[in-house]
């Protein structure tokens, strides 16, 4: 809940900014967030406003990104996060505090499926697992389905209730006649894509460290930002609205 009023103060201060996600866990507060980077832009300055949305910058993402520029058709995302379970007590699940788990981390999918769909996002509709005796938090048992301009859909299925056996994330892409499929940020592999059969990885790469290099070399270089602020402002606010229809669900 400090990030918002971090960020503006640093943006005041003439400064470039990083933050982890969230940017922001209020719409209000984004509305506020965006002002104040407008205000600078308004000023002369540049600042580069980044958000630690890693996952766009993994290589097979990457590699993903690539091979789907290149195909014309509206895209059908699923990606199913076995998110583990975090004590109800945790900060992370204090709404005022940490925002919830749908805000403080569910936004990376949100961000990934807006980076390899291409296109801004139109709706969302969100449905948590019911009420129950027993089930403290309901809200990171979830599934997301998120629209874009140019027909493309997807859903983020974000489960706390899974097994650790299970891999934690698994994203997909239907377009086409063809398939993409990401196996925990190890394994991709493609189907009906004559020049692609697979990218694996000796080890995991979700790409946090190209994401806090590319920061770095925007400002070096005076690039402009790897994420488009509209894109950082758009799923702050699609994200929060998601969790605002969870926590309304009757």
């Amino acid at each position: 809940n400090s990030h918002a009023k971090y960020i503006i103060q640093a943006l005041e201060s003439g400064k470039h900014v990083f933050v982890e996600k969230p940017l922001a866990i209020t719409n209000s507060e984004v509305k506020h967030v965006q002002e104040a980077y407008e205000r600078a832009i308004a000023n002369g300055q540049s600042p580069v406003l980044m958000v630690g949305f890693n996952r766009r910058f993994s290589p097979q993402v990457q590699k993903m990104k690539l091979l789907l520029n290149g195909l014309n058709e509206p895209k059908c995302f699923i990606m199913t996060i076995n998110a583990g379970i975090i004590p109800p007590d945790h900060w992370t699940q204090d709404f005022s505090l940490g925002g919830g788990r749908i805000i403080g981390e569910a936004c990376h999918f949100i961000d990934l499926m807006r980076f390899l769909a291409g296109s801004k996002l139109v709706s969302v509709q969100a449905r948590r697992i019911g009420n129950a005796p027993g089930v403290l938090i309901t809200e990171d048992k979830a599934s997301i389905t998120l629209g874009f301009a140019d027909g493309s859909f997807g859903t983020v299925h974000y489960f706390s209730n899974g097994s650790l056996s299970f891999p934690k994330e698994r994203v997909e892409v239907f377009t086409a006649g063809k398939v993409l499929q990401l196996d925990n940020f190890r394994r991709l592999k493609g189907y009906g894509l004559p020049s692609f059969r697979k990218l694996n990885l000796w080890q995991q790469d979700k790409g946090q460290k190209r994401c806090a290099s590319e920061f770095i070399t925007c400002i070096r270089k005076g690039n402009p930002c790897p994420i488009p602020p509209g894109e950082i402002f758009e799923v702050a606010s699609i994200t929060i609205d998601a969790s605002e229809q969870l926590r309304n669900q009757e």
